[in-house]
């Protein structure tokens, strides 16, 4: 037991000391690995990504995909840049390809390295559902969810550490137990609700960038809706899910489509 107390204060002292402000949320996050390790794996994973792709260029998609990505992009210095954070996307190296496939879906990873598939387009229709796309995905990549969810990986296998010491003088059987239980309760009582509100962050912040980037974001319910009906209400509870469901989406952007006019508004008159 000695051990297990030891774990768990070597855990909250490495979390005091590994969390920085975000611009974007406001508020601490985890950044037990560091963007230095993060940013150069991050973007060779992309160019392996690529060259192991088809990647469609020069058509009027593809260029509407660079369009839109470099409004949004801009959007996000702009509010840096009125906030106080000048600077703040140096390291980034944007790049907004995209890639055929049938898969209804678009990534941004940490460092701005951006893919919209082919088969969400027929959802998105025009540039505005697109930036309802694109502002949500790099809305992941400034909020540094990415850096938020490795870190939170790297607590739950302190604690799944913690565990097997605790129980290391009980029967393997016990130990087992303990340890499977501990997964399903850090998973669904931690990881999940983490990823969800993560879901959420970058629904708000996207649509502010999607309206300073000249988007009306009414637009994003709309899309959302078409996205919603797309999926045929096949989808996982959000209980077990990482994305909250498509009803509580699309009634939190809602309220939110105010707001992000306000901001927008803000933006412009200064």
């Amino acid at each position: 037991m000695k051990n297990f107390n030891l774990i768990g204060i070597s855990a909250a002292l490495l979390i005091s000391f590994s969390c920085s402000k975000n611009p974007f949320t406001g508020s601490n996050s985890l950044a037990l690995v560091s963007n230095n390790q993060i940013l150069p794996s991050a973007f060779e994973q992309y160019n392996q990504f690529l060259s192991e792709n088809k990647v469609i260029s020069g058509t009027a998609d593809a260029k509407r995909v660079e369009l839109v990505g470099v409004k949004i992009k801009n959007a996000a210095e702009k509010w840096l840049n009125a906030n106080g954070y000048t600077g703040y996307l140096d390291d980034y190296k944007w790049e907004y390809k995209l890639v055929e496939s049938k898969e209804v879906n678009a990534w941004c990873m940490p460092g701005g390295k951006i893919v919209v598939y082919t088969g969400i387009l027929p959802i998105t229709k025009d540039e505005a559902g697109l930036a309802t796309v694109l502002g949500h995905e790099i809305s992941h990549a400034l909020a540094n969810h990415g850096q938020q969810r490795m870190s939170a990986g790297v607590l739950q296998q302190v604690g799944l550490v913690g565990v097997a010491v605790a129980t290391g003088n009980t029967n393997p059987q016990t130990q087992q137990l303990a340890m499977t239980a501990y997964g399903a309760a850090s998973q669904y009582g931690g990881i999940l609700p983490f990823s969800r509100s993560h879901e959420s962050e970058a629904d708000k912040i996207g649509l502010i960038l999607m309206a300073i980037a000249g988007y009306d974001p009414q637009e994003a319910v709309t899309f959302w809706e078409r996205m919603a009906a797309n999926s045929g209400g096949n989808k996982p509870d959000a209980f077990v899910s990482t994305h909250p469901s498509d009803e509580t989406r699309i009634a939190d952007l809602k309220s939110l489509v105010r707001r992000a006019r306000i901001e927008a508004a803000k933006l412009k008159g200064s």
